[in-house]
């Protein structure tokens, strides 16, 4: 038997069948919640897993100037959950997604990429920013494009 070439080596295989697992990132602004829905309907059509991620700031407590930044991260989620309840009972009997709520801290890009390599993600369907300075540092989606492990979607 001869031996592949390093490039030909795969120890995972994605996508063979379709996206098994889609991760979407959410943090509540207009335009991640219409990504968690154009994956939503991508995840029903694949009969994927629907993975929400809502990566919660990490900000250091002198930052904070004594505001209490966990308990409104926290409170962030616990409404993106019920959010993401509500439609997904709007839709009850219509459309079916197995879906799962995650929450991971750090930033954006890191908690996408961990949450993405953890729920071993096919794809991954982000919001375009809103954020004028993102032109200048570059985005998160832009970044999870150039790291170039998983298709990416970027939904206006």
């Amino acid at each position: 038997m001869t031996e592949q070439p390093e490039q030909q080596r795969h120890t995972f295989e994605r996508g063979t069948d379709g996206p098994k697992v889609i991760v979407a990132g959410v943090d509540g602004s207009p335009s991640s919640l219409r990504a968690a829905a154009y994956a939503g309907g991508l995840a029903r059509r694949q009969n994927a897993l629907l993975a929400l991620v809502y990566v919660q700031p990490l900000i250091p407590s002198g930052a904070a100037l004594g505001a209490p930044v966990a308990g409104t991260t926290e409170e962030i989620a616990e409404d993106l959950i019920a959010e993401i309840r509500r439609a997904t009972e709007r839709v009850k009997g219509i459309f079916e997604v197995r879906w799962e709520f995650h929450t991971f801290r750090g930033d954006p890009y890191n908690g996408l990429v961990t949450a993405a390599d953890e729920l071993t993600a096919d794809a991954v369907v982000v919001g375009a920013s809103e954020s004028a300075g993102h032109r200048f540092v570059g985005s998160v989606a832009v970044r999870l494009v150039k790291a170039g492990r998983w298709p990416v979607t970027v939904v206006p």
